[in-house]
Order: C-alpha cells, then sequence, then structure tokens
C-alpha cells in the first residue's frame, strides 16, 4: 500500500507540472484553461522595390512602403505618398550605392533595410589631344555676369514644384540628327576638360522645342545668358529637371504648368554655340544624367 501510495503521488506530481522549487502549484480549475497573451510578431522588414538597373549616367524607378523615408548615400531621395520614387546616378558615380529605408510597422515598430546597388560604369568618348590644356579666355563682360547667371540657375534647381511628370517616360524636345553626346570629354596631355553635361541635336533655327515631360517652369531667361544662351528650365517633380539651351526665344514664364509634348519655346544658336541646335541636360538631385538612357534615342 505504501508503495503504490508513493507511486500514485508521483503521478499527481507529473500531471501538475511542477516547475522548479518547493511548495505547491495552483491548479487550473478544470473546464478553465490558463489563457496565454498572444505572441507580438514584428513583421520581417521589406525592401524598396527597384526596376531597372543603375548605371551611370542612368535613372531608376521605384518602390518604397508608403510613408517610408529613404536615403541614397546619406542624402534624402524624395519618396511620394504612394511610396514611389526615382533615383539617379551622376556620370562619375559608383561603384556602388547604398538605399537605406526606415517605416514603421502597424505596432509602431521602426524597420529598416539596406539595399547595395552596384552602379555599372560606362565607356564614354574620350577624346586625347597631344597639347597642353589652356583654359578659355574670359573677358570682362564674362567674369561680370556669370556669378549672377549660375546663382539663377542654383535658385532655379532649389525651388519644390508640385510637378508629377518625373512619373513619365521622359521624351526628347526635339528630334533629329544627334550631334553631341553626354559624357564627352578631352584629355589634354593627361589633364581632363570638362564633360558634356547634355545631348544635343542638330535642328534649324526656329524648330519647335517640345516639354519633355509634365512640369512647372521654374528659368525662362530674360536675356541670353553668356554659355546657354536662352536658358529654359523645367522641374518635372521628385528632384528631377530638364534644361534647355540655346533656344531663338522661350515660349513660357516662371511658374507655367506645362504639358508634355507642349510647344515652349524655339532652337537657336544663342550663347556659346557654333551652330543652331537643341542642347538638352537632366539632372536628379544634383546628379547629371544621360538622355539618352533616359529617353532612348532621338
Amino acid at each position: 500500500m505504501r508503495r503504490a501510495a508513493a507511486a500514485l503521488a508521483g503521478v499527481v506530481v507529473m500531471a501538475g507540472c511542477v516547475g522548479p522549487g518547493p511548495g505547491p502549484v495552483a491548479q487550473a480549475p478544470v473546464g478553465h484553461p490558463r489563457e496565454l497573451p498572444p505572441p507580438r510578431l514584428v513583421p520581417a522588414a521589406t525592401p524598396p522595390r527597384i526596376e531597372g538597373a543603375a548605371i551611370q549616367g542612368g535613372l531608376v524607378r521605384g518602390a518604397a512602403r508608403p510613408g517610408a523615408t529613404l536615403m541614397l548615400d546619406g542624402r534624402p531621395v524624395p519618396v511620394a505618398a504612394d511610396g514611389g520614387f526615382i533615383l539617379g546616378f551622376d556620370r562619375d558615380a559608383g561603384p556602388a550605392a547604398l538605399l537605406v529605408q526606415r517605416y514603421r510597422d502597424p505596432a509602431g515598430h521602426v524597420l529598416a533595410t539596406e539595399t547595395m546597388l552596384t552602379v555599372a560604369p560606362r565607356a564614354w568618348r574620350i577624346e586625347r589631344v597631344d597639347a597642353p590644356y589652356r583654359a578659355g579666355k574670359t573677358d570682362a563682360e564674362f567674369a561680370a555676369a556669370r556669378p549672377a547667371e549660375l546663382a539663377q540657375i542654383v535658385a532655379a534647381r532649389a525651388l519644390a514644384t508640385d510637378a508629377a511628370g518625373w512619373r513619365q517616360p521622359l521624351r526628347w524636345p526635339a528630334t533629329g540628327r544627334q550631334s553631341g553626346w553626354f559624357g564627352a570629354q578631352r584629355v589634354y596631355q593627361g589633364k581632363p576638360g570638362s564633360y558634356h553635361g547634355g545631348a544635343d541635336i542638330a535642328v534649324p533655327t526656329g524648330t519647335p522645342v517640345l516639354a519633355p515631360a509634365d512640369g512647372v517652369v521654374i528659368l525662362a531667361a530674360a536675356r541670353p545668358f553668356t554659355l546657354e544662351g536662352n536658358l529654359l528650365m523645367i522641374d518635372h517633380g521628385s528632384g528631377l529637371n530638364s534644361a534647355i539651351l540655346h533656344l531663338s526665344r522661350i515660349d513660357v514664364t516662371v511658374g507655367d504648368h506645362v504639358r508634355q509634348g507642349q510647344p515652349v519655346a524655339r532652337s537657336g544658336a544663342t550663347g556659346r554655340a557654333t551652330g543652331p541646335h537643341v542642347h538638352w541636360g537632366l539632372q536628379w538631385m544634383g546628379a547629371k544624367l544621360d538622355p539618352l538612357l533616359v529617353a532612348g534615342t532621338p
């Protein structure tokens, strides 16, 4: 009998799941199991979706979590309310860029992702000249006018507008024979000169110039600039803007909202130009882009 009682006591102890330490264990009433709080589940952080490959002078599109913030190599990236964004890569960018995303999940946890983008290099048109580099001469008139012109360009690019043309596939402001290539550069006995920051299309003076995408006019030169001539700049939103140079006339004013394909100016050869053509420059957050990559062949 004593052995049976001891055995029965051992069965009761096992049924009660006694933890370490002495003392009795309170048992839940039959039919009322102990309720445990549900586990706190933290969803895995989801990186942004990137469309296209990063390349020098190129532009890619992407989608982040709505409400997220993005940083590309430590610099803020504009993000639309639906999470849409674009990223541009300068002519000399690379070989990699770090994209950091931060957002809050429904429970309020701050989540972060890091995406390392490999930036593909380009083979640029380089002309090597066996002659010493000589800086162009600047006369007193140029030296006096240039600082104010550059200040206007910088101020224009600092403007933020409600333009949404960055969401559109961009189109060339004119079509014709390409006569100048983005990134082309001369090297004088090992010393590089400045590279070409846009693409040129050779067209007769007076050819209609069209808006590459929806946007807001942020600069319409009142008189020709010393280098750019009659200069028109259009903001397409999200840090992307166009600069169209050497125009014979400008038909829009600062603050005008323009539509893609709308005539905005006429081509010419004002400023420092060897003949009539349209120079189209593109920038995203200060990074110079190749129109040939962004818009395809003219």
